[in-house]
């Protein structure tokens, strides 16, 4: 699947389980009051936004916006219930760009923050690296940039992580490096995508570079939460037999432990769905969520940890029917999750959708943020917990032109 263009591949995969991305939906149990949006400063053609909250509860937006030539990543905090003027990160005219995988600016601290994005190499195609920058004063200025990987091979380099290491930067990254092995079906993990980390020192240097995982998914993004036991990742893993569940690596003694399945769904499919699973932590409790087809049958689930990651509980399916996937999500000071998603609504379009869970298994009704053609069905929506209210960040299409758009919502709409 390496030289298959990323939208080609979702579609490749809805089609493979029989489900349009322009079909139609049930709109059962939904709540639907109106949703007031909160302006952002993305200029039109803005798309991939990020979205998170920093050690001190500032709720950070990040994205990437077209220039005259190129591209730049830019930020705004949320201050007093409006984003602040954006910062510019860093531009290029050599950028990686597309609705999968995209750019971030992390506070990993109050004043340690850290960004990444994608730059093309010259050999072209799906051959792009990594880019990464820290600033030392909460985004006001930023480093020059370093590439975390040091393989120098022509390939696939993306679907970055960055979470806080200590007193350092963490990153996780899909590493398409083996991929320029020629194909063999009967040893897939001699060229297949694999999941990397790396530490960003004080100094910038790179250390404890390590392989997680030797054969995952090509293009789901991955993601990361920090413990009260030490950095947990979530990715979806491939199997020599094609079957593609969501799977935790943690790590213990600075050391990232073999993957474990979170769940065996057993979704067999030969072909990446770019649907990446999320995880929030606070102390060793752990909630993750994630979207799978398997068995034909489109479904969002999560499932809980309450011993930093080491075991997960059976997972509780939060819909089923036809939603797309792309899952946010966000846990709750008292320890339910809000779960956000993608449904299809038609002609392209799609809805944001949001529930409430406990780990007793009580749901809330669905909740619309953002209906039809407000959503661009292939944007992954970003969610965030912000003291009694959830800020949602999309990216919209209008005329074939994306904005980035973002809105808050009171918890207790999800009551």
């Amino acid at each position: 699947m390496k030289n298959i263009p990323i939208k080609t591949r979702v579609v490749l995969v809805f089609g493979l389980l029989g489900v349009s991305v322009i079909g139609g939906c049930d709109h059962a149990q939904v709540a639907s009051p109106t949703v007031a949006l909160l302006a952002t400063p993305a200029a039109p053609g803005s798309m991939g936004p990020n979205l998170i909250a920093g050690a001190d509860g500032t709720i950070v937006l990040s994205w990437i916006e077209p220039l005259a030539e190129g591209h730049a990543l830019r930020h705004s905090s949320l201050i007093e219930g409006a984003w602040s003027s954006p910062g510019l990160v860093a531009s290029g005219d050599n950028w990686f760009v597309n609705w999968a995988d995209f750019p971030s600016v992390v506070p990993v601290s109050d004043a340690l923050w850290a960004a990444h994005w994608l730059e093309s190499q010259a050999a072209g195609g799906y051959a792009y690296d990594v880019r990464t920058a820290v600033s030392k004063d909460s985004g006001l200025t930023w480093s020059e940039s370093i590439i975390p990987h040091s393989d120098n091979t022509p390939t696939e380099h993306g679907f970055v992580t960055i979470f806080a290491d200590d007193d350092g930067v963490g990153l996780l990254w899909l590493d398409g490096r083996k991929m320029v092995n020629e194909y063999d079906d009967s040893n897939k993990r001699a060229s297949g995508m694999t999941l990397r980390s790396a530490r960003i020192n004080d100094d910038q240097s790179l250390s404890n570079e390590n392989l997680i995982d030797d054969l995952t998914c090509d293009c789901c993004q991955t993601d990361a939460a920090v413990t009260s036991e030490g950095p947990v990742a979530i990715y979806r893993d491939r199997t020599e037999g094609e079957i593609r569940d969501i799977y935790v690596s943690r790590r213990v003694d600075g050391e990232w432990q073999t993957g474990v399945a979170v769940a065996n769904d057993n979704w067999d499919i030969a072909a990446c769905p770019v649907n990446g699973p999320v995880i929030q932590a606070d102390g060793s409790n752990v909630a993750v969520a994630w979207f799978s087809a398997a068995n034909d049958t489109p479904r969002v689930q999560i499932a809980w940890s309450v011993d930093a990651g080491r075991t997960f509980s059976r997972p509780e399916e939060v819909t089923a029917g036809t939603p797309l996937g792309h899952i946010g999500l966000a846990l709750l000071s008292n320890g339910d999750v809000v779960v956000s998603w993608l449904r299809s609504t038609g002609n392209g379009g799609a809805e944001l959708l949001l529930k409430r869970a406990s780990r007793d298994g009580g749901f809330s009704a669905d909740y619309v943020v953002a209906e039809a053609a407000a959503v661009f069905a292939f944007s992954v929506p970003q969610l965030a917990a912000h003291g009694s209210n959830l800020v949602a960040a999309w990216t919209a299409e209008k005329d074939r032109v994306y904005s980035v758009q973002s809105a808050i919502i009171p918890l207790s709409r999800l009551d």
